[in-house]
């Protein structure tokens, strides 16, 4: 998808995990008008109502895309449609990770999430530290 989409995607991530809270930030600074992405924890009440149970029952402690078509994105094809919603240069990262076979780069992204609370630790905060008007962006 192109960035500029009529109306964002949400970005659920794991509220606890300092990588996750990593993404976040750095999608947030490449959208700096708020019109490309809107966030929620995993944990919080607005993954709850926009994901049916069975559906989430499926899917991994991982980042999840919900586009504003209503298709749900995990793992590399969660990164994969951020990339391109944020544009430019990272569009064309995007359709380069997008050439390896799914099943490899979830593989990849697999590995990091197995470690990634030894590597970047955890959170206790749902949301990074953000400004007022940056925590407008963010869905309980």
């Amino acid at each position: 998808m192109a960035a500029g989409d009529s109306q964002p995607d949400h970005i659920f991530y794991d509220g606890t995990c300092a990588l996750c809270h990593t993404a976040v930030k750095f999608a947030m600074k490449r959208d700096p008008a708020g019109t490309e992405f809107r966030f929620a924890p995993l944990q919080g009440s607005t993954y709850q109502a926009m994901i049916d149970p069975a559906r989430r029952a499926r899917i991994p402690d991982s980042l999840v895309v919900f586009t504003n078509s209503g298709e749900v994105l995990i793992r590399s094809d969660a990164v994969i449609r951020m990339l391109g919603r944020i544009g430019g240069a990272w569009r064309a990262v995007g359709n380069a990770i997008a050439i390896v076979p799914r099943p490899i780069r979830d593989a990849g992204y697999n590995a990091v999430a197995a470690v990634r609370y030894g590597l970047f630790g955890r959170k206790d905060d749902l949301c990074p530290v953000m400004t007022p008007d940056q925590r407008r962006r963010f869905d309980p």
